[in-house]
């Protein structure tokens, strides 16, 4: 895995696939930032898994799109042989992927959507080169990633339009362009608004214990030149009472057919916090995180993290030798306190089964 420092003038893109059929794939390293923005050079399925699973890439967006690419990278390396075979091959090359994270649908998605464009690809030929099943495979993950600038960028416009009265926003995690292809999705809402001329200030959780808010959505505001204030998980709740927000938005990593949404540990704190307070908490997500076989949130995968993520911070030991540690990634929100999820169709609201059902049909 090569390591490239950003030139300057760069125009940052989370996720890029560099060369043709036999290229790799570069992604911003977000576990540098803020301080140094490296990008890194996935050569093999290997490394692209672990770019995955240790946070290099991240956001359920950008995990889609960097999964459908990883398909291309496992596939290189695939013999040619009869339709049977390739997909054989296929199908341990997705179960690899699937196994870096198991809370974001949108890495189930895609790499249900590579599955389809190669079975469907071989079930009208004899057999397939590895250049003509792996250039088939690229059209389609380019795709996925071109579809998500643009969904994003609709989900920005729907999003915009709830802030008209508002002038204090609170965000959790990071929904920005660093966990999309582009231009994010609770980030986006704050991207377009500002764009629009509306003024707002955005409240940033620092979001332990990785610190995705203080590292991540605080820059990436801060770059766009909106008002942004950082600040410790534990200070939401006076925020809101000081009156300082009228708006709670985050982003989603899956959210079930009743509503129920999984996000990064510490959304469930926040939005029950808001329902305390009266304030709006809303979801930015695309249609492809919602995930109908399940019919609540209880049944969605939470990822358990290595526990020296709490123990230790910069490196250093925060926490006695031996603790017990609990480490969830993600809680689930129930939807009764969710106001409305802002999606590239538009906004379901209230949120209900039979609306989120009508949204993915």
């Amino acid at each position: 895995m090569n390591t490239i420092p950003l030139d300057k003038g760069k125009t940052l893109s989370t996720v890029e696939w560099v060369g043709q059929g036999q290229g790799f794939l570069r992604l911003i390293d977000q576990t540098r930032l803020p301080t140094e923005m490296i990008f890194i050079d996935c050569q093999t399925i290997e490394e692209l898994r672990e770019s995955i699973h240790v946070l290099r890439v991240r956001g359920a967006p950008a995990i889609g799109i960097s999964a459908a690419y990883g398909v291309v990278l496992g596939m290189q390396q695939c013999p040619d042989g009869s339709p049977k075979q390739v997909m054989e091959y296929l199908d341990g090359v997705v179960t690899y992927i699937a196994s870096s994270r198991p809370t974001a649908m949108n890495l189930f998605w895609a790499l249900d959507r590579m599955k389809k464009v190669a079975k469907d690809y071989l079930g009208n030929c004899n057999g397939a080169s590895r250049t003509e099943i792996v250039d088939q495979l690229l059209i389609e993950a380019r795709g996925i990633e071109q579809e998500d600038r643009q969904v994003c960028r609709r989900i920005g416009r729907h999003g915009a339009t709830l802030l008209n009265q508002t002038s204090g926003v609170l965000t959790h995690c990071n929904a920005g362009g660093l966990a999309t292809a582009d231009y994010g999705t609770a980030l986006a809402v704050c991207f377009t608004a500002h764009e629009q001329g509306k003024q707002f200030h955005v409240f940033v959780d620092e979001t332990r214990p990785l610190l995705q808010g203080a590292r991540l959505t605080a820059w990436e505001l801060m770059q766009r030149g909106i008002d942004t204030t950082l600040i410790c998980d534990g200070m939401a709740a006076q925020v809101m009472r000081e009156h300082r927000v009228d708006m709670v938005i985050t982003g989603a990593d899956r959210i079930a057919a009743n509503g129920d949404t999984a996000n990064k540990i510490g959304t469930y704190s926040l939005a029950v916090l808001a329902h305390a307070h009266e304030i709006p908490f809303y979801v930015a997500a695309p249609q492809s995180t919602f995930d109908l076989s399940l019919a609540k949130g209880d049944a969605i995968p939470i990822e358990q993290r290595d526990g020296a993520e709490v123990t230790h911070f910069s490196g250093k030991r925060t926490a006695p030798e031996g603790v017990q540690v609990y480490n969830p990634a993600f809680d689930v929100t129930p939807a009764h306190l969710i106001s409305g999820i802002v999606t590239e169709y538009g906004i379901i609201q209230p949120v209900t089964r039979e609306k989120i059902q009508q949204l993915c049909d």
